[in-house]
């Protein structure tokens, strides 16, 4: 993986940690808007790692690839990939 591994680390490591402050409030039975905005801002930073991780494949993977077969390989996937999650 091409992307910066110290960012990466970084905002799954708050993440994670969001996670854990979700995990209490469950537990704690808090107001339910003020758990779903906690959600929110943790898919953010998943999304944005999600986001850092695809174009480092992109500008390494894909434009680095051997031959044009090899590119148009590495592009289906990751349209295959995206058609998953945009469904």
């Amino acid at each position: 993986m091409q992307a910066d591994n110290a960012k990466i680390n970084r905002m799954l490591k708050t993440a994670r940690g969001q996670i854990d402050g979700i995990l209490r409030m469950v537990e704690e039975d808090r107001y339910c808007i003020d758990i779903s905005q906690q959600l929110m801002a943790t898919e953010a930073i998943l999304n944005r790692v999600n986001k850092e991780i695809l174009t480092a494949h992109l500008k390494c993977c894909v434009s680095h690839a051997d031959s044009q077969e090899e590119r148009e390989e590495k592009i289906d996937e990751l349209v295959s990939m995206l058609g998953k999650i945009l469904k």
